[in-house]
C-alpha cells in the first residue's frame, strides 16, 4: 500500500494533470496550494542541482534560458537515484534534442564534458604507476602489454572546440573569439585529488579508447594512426604516463615451449 501511494505521490509531483493523491491533508484545508508549493520547491531544487553540475552550460545560455530548459528536463526525466549530486547524466542528450538550443550545436558536447567531470570526481581512487614501471619492461614485449586505465578516466570527443569553450566559460581562460574553430577531444580524469580537463593531441582519443577497451599497445597505436596519420606514439605514451592514468600494466604471460 505504501509503495502504491509513493508512486501516486511522485507522479502527481511531476504531472500537473494528475490529481493530488488521496490521503494528503492539511490543517487549514489548503491542500492544493500546499501541494503546489511542495512541487515547486522540488522542481527548483532539481534545477539547482543541474545548475551546480553544468555551470559552463548555464553561463553560455544564461540563467533564464538554463532554468527554463532544466525545468523541462526535470519534468521529463526525474531522478532515479537518491544521489542528487550525480543527477543529470541524461541532460546532454536532452540538450542535443532540445529545439530552442539548436543554434548552439556545441552545447550538448560541453554538457557531456561537465557530466564526465562529476563522474570522474566520484570515481574510485587508485594509485597510478610511475614511469619506472615502463622502463623495467622488456622492449621486445612492449607492444603486447595492456593498460589498466585509472577508473576516473573519460574521453569526450567532439567536432567542436569544446575544451576551449568550456575553459572560457568556467574561469579557466578569458573569453575571446575562437579564430581556429576545429574539433577537440577532451580527457577528463582525477588521478589524484582534483579533476583535470585537457585537450588531447591528434589521435590521442582513439589511442586511449582502444587501450580502455583492453587492446594491446601496438593495436591501440595502429587504431590511432588510422584515426590520424600524424599520431605521435612517443608523445601520447609520455602524456599517458605523466598524467597518472595508468593504474596497472598487464604483461602477457610468456608462451611455454612444449618438449616433443
Amino acid at each position: 500500500m505504501l509503495t502504491s501511494f509513493q508512486t501516486l505521490f511522485a507522479n502527481a509531483l511531476l504531472n500537473l494533470d494528475q490529481p493530488i493523491p488521496c490521503g494528503i491533508i492539511a490543517h487549514d484545508a489548503a491542500v492544493q496550494r500546499r501541494f503546489a508549493v511542495y512541487r515547486n520547491n522540488m522542481v527548483a531544487s532539481l534545477v539547482k542541482a543541474l545548475e551546480n553540475r553544468f555551470p559552463a552550460v548555464e553561463k553560455i545560455v544564461g540563467e533564464e534560458f538554463f532554468a527554463a530548459m532544466a525545468r523541462v528536463f526535470v519534468m521529463a526525466q526525474p531522478p532515479r537515484s537518491p544521489l542528487i549530486a550525480v543527477y543529470g547524466d541524461g541532460f546532454p542528450a536532452f540538450i542535443a534534442a532540445f529545439e530552442p538550443a539548436r543554434e548552439l550545436p556545441y552545447l550538448a558536447d560541453v554538457a557531456r564534458l561537465e557530466a564526465a567531470q562529476t563522474r570522474a570526481y566520484h570515481a574510485a581512487d587508485a594509485m597510478p604507476v610511475g614511469p619506472d614501471h615502463f622502463v623495467a619492461l622488456d622492449s621486445h614485449a612492449v607492444g603486447d602489454i595492456r593498460i589498466d586505465m585509472h577508473p576516473s578516466t573519460e574521453i569526450v570527443r567532439s567536432s567542436h572546440p569544446i575544451v576551449t569553450i568550456w575553459a572560457m566559460n568556467s574561469g579557466e581562460r578569458k573569453l575571446a573569439p575562437i579564430e581556429n574553430w576545429h574539433g577537440e577531444d577532451a580527457l577528463v580524469s582525477r588521478p589524484y585529488l582534483e579533476v583535470e580537463v585537457r585537450a588531447l593531441p591528434q589521435g590521442g582519443a582513439a589511442f586511449l579508447l582502444a587501450l580502455a577497451e583492453g587492446r594491446p599497445l601496438s593495436e591501440a597505436a595502429e587504431t590511432a594512426l588510422a584515426d590520424d596519420p600524424d599520431f605521435d606514439l612517443t608523445g601520447n605514451l609520455a602524456g599517458l604516463i605523466g598524467s597518472g592514468l595508468v593504474r596497472n600494466i598487464i604483461v602477457p604471460e610468456p608462451e611455454s615451449c612444449e618438449q616433443p
